[in-house]
């Protein structure tokens, strides 16, 4: 597996996201054939995984725990805090006391000793980030994280956090259909010697051409509430498909590949962590790591690309309230 640094830590250049191993996109699959899914990866070489408190909750960190307990010397694992459940909706609260005992019970769920990347999931605009991010910096000192980030956060309130406590990592989307990166975050990161994580590299399953407007979300699968995802959308999205199959064509490989491929090109920093729920693609994500572009292929990519209008918001206007604070 080719490694990266992230920050000040080195992991896999291409992490493996597990929420929707039990989590978000409609009902679960079989969680013993997600143990198997996740001790297959590590036999394959994949060793960095991301996952979450809220992501169940508690349950995608038991899964891990559990099946990833035979191989502890050789993952790394980041996990999250800040998002509780309430009658039924997330809610973020990133008070202190919550933050360590939120790092106690993920420790136990997880089944390791220290957390190697602990973020905060989303920033809330209750609780100062310099007090978080001395918080996180107590609890590297008692040994409880190795290393720590943020999530969806703001430039300023990175530059907060990490004056007071040194960012690792940022974590926030980022894909051939979510380039808003690009305009302040990313040169932000790569002054500051932060990492950056992409979530949902593959539009959430869209870039991989497997989605079109006969595709039906079930009412528990996120998808199903996004502006994104809409008929409409995915039809006039489908120019920016169209133009990474074109690519694939090109390189003998699948549009994933393509849209990963691309992500990894644009900084030697960035690990993108595209989940799945099934060996197959998980191995065909790994293929990515292989398709290389000339700068002459990237330019033609930034530029045809940056020409497609991409129709539908990323979010919905009540999950976009907790994202760039």
């Amino acid at each position: 597996m080719q490694k990266r640094n992230l920050g000040s830590m080195q992991v896999d250049a291409l992490g493996l996201g597990c929420m929707g191993m039990n989590f978000a996109y409609g009902n679960p699959p079989d969680q013993q054939e997600m143990i198997k899914l996740l001790q297959a990866s590590v036999e394959m070489g994949e060793t960095f995984f991301d996952t979450a408190e809220v992501y169940g909750p508690f349950t995608n960190e038991s899964l891990l725990g559990k099946a990833l307990a035979p191989y502890k010397d050789k993952v790394t694992i980041s996990t999250k805090c800040g998002i509780r459940i309430e009658n039924g909706k997330q809610v973020v609260d990133a008070n202190l006391d919550g933050i360590r005992q939120s790092v106690e019970g993920s420790l136990k769920r997880l089944n390791v000793d220290a957390i190697d990347l602990y973020y905060l999931h989303r920033v809330d605009p209750k609780i100062p980030i310099e007090d978080v991010a001395y918080t996180m910096g107590q609890l590297k000192k008692a040994g409880k994280i190795k290393h720590w980030g943020l999530s969806e956060a703001g430039i300023e309130t990175i530059k907060k956090a990490n004056a007071v406590e040194p960012l690792t990592a940022v974590e926030s989307e980022y894909s051939l259909w979510t380039r808003e990166p690009e305009n302040e975050l990313l040169p932000l990161l790569e002054k500051l010697g932060i990492g950056f994580m992409p979530f949902s590299p593959l539009g959430k399953g869209f870039l991989t051409g497997k989605i079109n407007t006969n595709t039906t979300f079930a009412k528990n699968d996120g998808r199903s509430k996004l502006p994104r995802f809409t008929k409409e959308a995915l039809e006039a999205n489908q120019k920016l498909l169209d133009l990474i199959k074109e690519f694939a064509i090109k390189k003998q490989a699948t549009p994933a590949q393509i849209a990963l491929a691309w992500l990894l090109a644009q900084k030697p920093w960035i690990v993108p962590i595209p989940g799945t729920t099934k060996l197959t693609r998980l191995q065909e994500n790994l293929g990515a790591l292989n398709v290389a572009f000339s700068s002459e292929e990237l330019a033609r990519i930034d530029q045809l690309s940056k020409n497609i209008k991409i129709v539908g918001n990323r979010y919905t206007p009540e999950l976009a309230k907790r994202a760039g604070l």
